[in-house]
């Protein structure tokens, strides 16, 4: 016979296609076929439609275009035969789907099939019905298959709820149609048709809660008994599954009780009993076993509270963690999730197997297992867990230790029960895992050891020790660095020595020695940033090293890197030639707002920045929300709500960044107080912008390497070293001069007196390519607010497009921006984009206004972002 004739059998196709040696040869036995297919469709050959068909639902399946052949499925589903009717509908379920328009032509013949007096035929015609029924489909067919529900063959009631599962999740308003008769097959003996019963009862309750209240009141009970029997059933090998009794219809009902349990104590109580059943009489030695106690354990977590029936499922869950299937032991630890939220006490007794399951070497179970046992710490039990987590964390393999580590050190800030303890575990961590521990937790072990003065020199000492064993931990360097640098006489001195603790002799040298080997061992910025300010402080500590200290110093002034330049010739500077105030500079640092610290981590920055009520910043027109919160992240307004009255006038750090500078907090034996020491320090350390002529640009405040927005935190400037911006690289290259030798000279703008309603004009900021000018104006009744006018102008010889100006005030001050007047800026001066502000100081007279500004503007389609202070303002305004 012709291999690609109409009457070729569909074997013969296969062995031919299978004789292929390569996808082309395949490719052209295939054209051929179609094309005999297409010709005998053509011809309209009836004697060998159906082999046509059966071959091309072959080709269909290699992936091969095969539509041609749509309109003889539904010839051959209109034929008499039952041969020809089951090739036709087994081409229509495989080579059409509901999106077909070809479907509403074979929607007459279904119907005439569904009612067949020949039950094989209706068979197929649910089967078809079931696998590409559309909405259009149901409506019309829904009567069909419902009176097929109460068809004499089990068989065929079987097929017609599959199909009214479908038709159903497609038409949602036809259920309370079908909830009469799917109630009726809960009580069928046959289990096939039960199980196809439960299921559609299940899909009935999920898409229509009048169905759900209806099976909930009416067959609760018929499916406890009907679970009884299934759970107390003999041996039955139709149905014996690993010498259980049909397992697949224990997870039905089971599912099905779930769903009618759920959010109902009545029915939730009618229920316990047979779930406790279950959950004693079910074999766990078998898979089939297994499945069942799972879908139990969920059904128990699932409807009202017993506690009994939950504690009886956590330690079923506890002996899944016990499997060697790591299968069962991921599910368990899924359901243990969701245990944990209804009875945590019953989870904490498995917690050493949750242990256990940390150390497992399935990546996902190890995942999963730290989650849980994150979540099971407690005030009571933190200092156990933490223990064993650290243990594992100096040996775990170093993929998880990021994981394990942020996990740890989220417990120890959570439920540290002192500072000590807590103090003990961050050092283990830093030294087992130190450069897997995020920027935020060494930044708040930092706030926490200065807040703890009476463990200065505990902390000092435990550092030195732990730097010597693990000095290759960059973290654990810099935490080390840095409280040398504050407490190094402690170090010396075996200072503030608690009860218990073994002195060590650390000399001033060996003390330089441990910041000398982590400058030259490590080429991070920050670190090396932060030793060569710890020098600078030892330095004024340890006379002895003094000129040893300046010598490692000045090798960086020939340092590539422009930050350590700059920091080595200032900090060469204050040895050298300002020996009468570098005792002042290099002052204590004071105990940090660790509250405030703690919810700046914590995300909580709020949207409210002006007024102490707590009124919302207004962003100007034409920006979003989302660029008003990146405002407010940069300016990190959180703790500037001091509202002591400054003697000054208005101490711009005190109000604006919320430093603690309590007079209290001096370091012993100085002679300068402390408020005049941290401006020093700070200035000197580029936190804050000092006094400049015009209220010149303050981009040098940003940073090159932030991990978060937090510009303005003392920790952040410490480690992330600020850099000047290219305007202010030129401003400080043109002059040249020693930034101390000007130190205390004033460069305030002088402001004249008022004259009437109007004050003088100031430049509130100017950069090498932009100039901003304020002009004020007042109102004689309401002294508190002040109306200004910003105007813009732009030095450069390019057009600026989409300019945007925000601005940010402490919270004492309320600020209201109006639209600009234009979003171009006109190149060389040529013309001026204007902008009126409204400022509310309700602490006017007390304190003066100062204020963040962010302008940003595109030029040459490059984005430019430009950033500063004002704090120049009329001292009357």
């Amino acid at each position: 016979m012709n291999p690609f004739s109409s009457g070729t059998r569909l074997r013969d196709m296969i062995r031919a296609i299978r004789a292929c040696k390569t996808a082309a040869e395949e490719r052209a036995v295939v054209r051929k076929e179609c094309a005999a297919i297409r010709a005998a469709i053509s011809e309209n050959d009836q004697d060998y439609s159906h082999r046509n068909l059966a071959k091309l639902m072959f080709i269909h399946m290699l992936g091969y275009p095969t539509h041609f052949g749509q309109m003889e499925c539904l010839k051959l589903i209109a034929s008499p035969g039952f041969p020809e009717k089951r090739i036709g509908y087994l081409g229509l379920m495989l080579l059409l789907d509901e999106r077909q328009e070809v479907l509403m032509l074979v929607t007459n013949s279904i119907k005439q099939d569904l009612n067949h007096t020949n039950q094989y035929i209706a068979g197929l015609a649910l089967c078809a019905l079931g696998n590409i029924c559309s909405a259009e489909m149901a409506r019309d067919l829904a009567p069909e298959v419902e009176r097929l529900l109460q068809f004499r063959d089990p068989n065929i009631r079987k097929k017609a709820a599959l199909c009214s599962i479908r038709i159903i999740k497609k038409v949602p308003d036809l259920a309370e149609n079908f909830v009469n008769p799917a109630a009726a097959l809960l009580k069928e003996k046959h289990h096939g048709v039960l199980l196809t019963g439960v299921q559609l009862c299940t899909d009935l309750c999920k898409v229509s809660k009048e169905a759900l209240e209806h099976l909930r009141k009416k067959c609760t009970d018929g499916l406890v008994r009907v679970l009884k029997d299934v759970v107390n059933s003999s041996y039955a090998p139709e149905y014996d599954v690993s010498g259980i009794a049909d397992p697949f219809l224990h997870i039905r009902l089971l599912k099905l009780l779930c769903v009618l349990g759920q959010g109902d104590a009545d029915s939730s109580d009618t229920m316990n009993d047979i779930l406790a059943q279950v959950a004693t009489k079910t074999e766990s030695k078998k898979n089939a076993g297994n499945a069942i106690l799972y879908e139990c354990v969920a059904t128990i977590m699932s409807i009202e509270d017993n506690g009994g029936l939950r504690v009886l499922a956590v330690n079923i869950l506890g002996k899944f963690l016990s499997s060697r299937d790591n299968n069962i032991r991921y599910v368990a630890l899924n359901m243990l999730m969701k245990a944990i939220a209804l009875d945590s006490q019953a989870v904490q007794r498995h917690r050493t197997t949750l242990l256990e399951c940390v150390k497992d070497s399935d990546a996902s179970i190890r995942k999963r297992a730290l989650d849980l046992v994150y979540l099971l710490v407690n005030e009571s039990n933190v200092k156990s867990l933490t223990k064993e987590l650290i243990d594992y964390l100096e040996v775990c393999d170093s993929e998880f230790k990021g994981d394990l580590t942020a996990k740890i050190c989220s417990v120890v800030e959570k439920f540290s029960p002192e500072k000590i303890w807590y103090i003990d575990q961050m050092l283990k961590i830093l030294s087992a895992a130190g450069n897997h521990v995020k920027e935020g937790v060494w930044h708040a072990l930092i706030v926490v050891i200065t807040n703890a003065s009476n463990l200065h020199g505990y902390t000092v000492r435990s550092l030195y020790r732990a730097v010597q064993t693990a000095g290759e931990q960059e973290t654990l360097v810099r935490v080390a660095v840095w409280c040398i640098g504050e407490y190094g006489e402690m170090l010396v001195n075996n200072a503030g020595m608690l009860a218990g603790e073994n002195p060590i002799t650390v000399t001033e040298s060996e003390a330089v020695d441990v910041v000398e080997t982590a400058i030259r061992c490590h080429s991070d910025l920050p670190t090396r940033s932060m030793c060569l300010i710890a020098l600078l402080k030892l330095s004024s500590h340890f006379s002895s090293c003094s000129q040893r200290i300046n010598n490692i110093i000045l090798h960086y002034k020939r340092s590539l890197v422009l930050e350590l330049q700059q920091r080595a010739i200032e900090f060469n500077s204050i040895i050298e030639k300002h020996h009468n105030i570098r005792s002042a500079l290099v002052e204590r640092m004071p105990a940090l707002d660790e509250a405030t610290y703690s919810s700046r981590r914590a995300g909580s920055v709020p949207a409210a920045v002006s007024t102490s009520e707590g009124a919302p910043l207004n962003p100007p027109n034409g920006v979003s929300k989302h660029t008003s919160s990146a405002l407010v992240d940069l300016l990190d307004l959180t703790s500037d709500d001091i509202t002591a009255p400054s003697s000054s006038g208005g101490d711009f750090l005190q109000d604006l960044l919320g430093v603690d500078q309590s007079p209290a907090l001096s370091h012993p034996g100085t002679n300068q107080t402390q408020k005049s020491s941290n401006d020093v320090l700070l200035d000197l350390l580029s936190i804050g912008t000092p006094p400049a002529q015009s209220g010149s640009s303050t981009n040098n405040m940003s940073s090159p390497n932030q991990d978060n927005k937090n510009s303005l935190d003392m920790l952040d400037t410490l480690t992330s070293p600020p850099a000047l911006s290219a305007q202010a690289s030129s401003l400080v290259g043109s002059s040249m001069i020693d930034l101390l030798d000007g130190f205390g000279a004033s460069s305030s703008v002088p402001v004249a007196e008022k004259n009437g309603l109007t004050l003088p004009s100031i430049v509130a900021f100017e950069s090498s390519s932009l100039r901003v000018t304020f002009n004020f104006l007042k109102q004689p009744e309401n002294p508190e607010t002040a109306l200004i006018e910003a105007q813009f102008f732009n030095k450069s010889p390019n057009i600026y497009s989409d300019f945007t100006f925000q601005a940010a005030v402490p919270k004492f001050l309320q600020l209201h921006l109006d639209p600009a007047s234009s979003d171009t800026l006109s190149a060389s001066g040529n013309g001026s984009i204007t902008q009126k502000l409204r400022v509310k100081n309700s602490q006017h007279g007390k304190k003066s206004l100062v204020m963040r500004i962010r302008i940003s503007y595109k030029m040459n389609d490059k984005d430019i972002l430009e950033e500063g202070q004002i704090k120049n303002f009329p001292p009357d305004l």
